[in-house]
């Protein structure tokens, strides 16, 4: 992981996707990326159109937060880590914010957007590369989600945020 600068963020224009938010796993990072992406183009939608991209994100983030939960099932983490009850929070969050959106709140989208804007960075730098560095110590491959060495892995022992040293 690269830490030398961080993130070039502006809550109001996004996020750009740079090396300090890499995780040092190509396919979190690609998620990540992805993640970036669509968070920086809401911001830059008109609010009165930004409901379609808004639902869009919202399924890649389902998909997102499942693929990393996962990951940590497939590792030894318990179901209920407080890592997922992060992905949870965030994603009962995101939910909510449709029928606010309907309701003539045509805002609540971009303050959400710029939230996360300045969540992101620290989640990823914090939880995710806690994740990232526990799946490679384990032998964890993320693109076919299999252990090199299943003997390594305690069956649903940590309860952490995203490395063994947070359990």
């Amino acid at each position: 992981m690269n830490t030398t600068a961080a993130p070039e963020a502006s809550a109001s224009t996004g996020l750009n996707w740079s090396p300090t938010l890499s995780v040092g796993d190509a396919r979190m990072d690609e998620t990540h990326e992805e993640f970036v992406t669509m968070l920086t183009q809401l911001l830059a939608t008109p609010q009165s159109e930004q409901l379609p991209l808004y639902r869009q994100f919202v399924e890649h983030t389902v998909a997102h937060f499942a693929q990393e939960e996962r990951w940590m099932l497939a590792t030894g983490f318990t179901a209920d880590n407080c890592h997922a009850s992060h992905h949870a929070t965030i994603l009962e969050t995101l939910h909510a914010v449709i029928p606010h959106y309907e309701k003539e709140d045509p805002e609540i989208i971009t303050r959400l957007a710029e939230a996360l804007v300045e969540w992101f960075p620290q989640h990823t730098a914090s939880m995710d590369a806690g994740l990232a560095l526990h799946l490679k110590e384990v032998g964890f491959d993320t693109r076919t989600e299999t252990l090199a060495d299943p003997e390594k892995v305690r069956p649903a022992t940590m309860s952490g945020c995203g490395s063994v040293s947070c359990s």
